[in-house]
């Protein structure tokens, strides 16, 4: 199987491309500049893929970031959101439409080379806020896919019924160097432990009972400070 994986250089699409190359895929990553103020998840994927040998591409997509503004992903006057992830503080985090122009683009990446799926990360962790990972958008997406050329492109979302834990127990027997992996949305120059999605990262290690490697800030809280208050700041 010829797969295009869309690839953040995160958590979750790291394991998505251990899980892949474990299955036999030829797998060619594909990385999307969109003006994220994260922006150095790329340079991790970017590394990830050296090491594997893992043919990369990386989209320069960012002049569209003034087009996608309202999340503090792509507006810097709007402030990440710290302590675990609320149906607002999460609503924060939405890319306008993200996910549909991350497929387009990965299903004409596929068809341009000859691949025969597009593989995404997305989680039930994600569903009950972003829109862009529900069960029902990925069917209809595929659907979609299906009818954009006159060759067949697949989207395969193998962890659309899992939880976080449960991505990193996988990622833990596939030996994923979990510390090379970027998830912070503050960008800095080690996780600041804080935003939500650190916080939700913390949670999936200790749940899953694998050590986390992760570089945290020296603000951060500890984990047995997080784990005292039901993982709220």
């Amino acid at each position: 199987m010829k797969s295009v994986i869309i690839y953040s250089g995160g958590l979750d699409s790291t394991v998505l491309l251990y899980h892949c190359l474990d299955a036999g895929h030829d797998l060619h990553a594909l990385s999307i500049d969109y003006g994220q103020r994260h922006r150095c998840e790329l340079t991790a994927a970017s590394s990830i893929c050296d090491a594997l040998g893992v043919p990369h591409a990386t989209a320069d997509l960012s002049a569209i970031q003034p087009l996608l503004a309202g999340s503090s992903l792509t507006s810097p006057e709007i402030e990440v959101a710290e302590g675990h992830y609320t149906e607002e503080t999460m609503k924060s985090t939405v890319v306008p439409n993200r996910n549909m122009i991350f497929l387009a683009l990965a299903t004409g990446h596929a068809l341009s080379i000859g691949a025969q799926q597009v593989a995404y990360a997305a989680h039930s962790g994600d569903h009950a806020i972003y829109p862009d990972c529900r069960n029902e958008f990925a069917d209809a997406m595929a659907a979609a896919m299906a009818l954009a050329d006159w060759n067949t492109v697949e989207l395969s979302r193998p962890f659309v019924d899992w939880t976080k834990a449960d991505i990193v127990c996988r990622g833990h027997e596939l030996g994923v160097p979990f510390a090379q992996t970027w998830s912070c949305y503050k960008g800095g120059e080690s996780h600041c432990g804080r935003c939500g999605t650190c916080i939700e990262r913390r949670e999936a290690f200790d749940l899953a009972g694998v050590e986390d490697p992760t570089l945290y800030a020296s603000a951060a809280p500890s984990i047995d400070q997080l784990r005292a208050n039901n993982w709220r700041l």
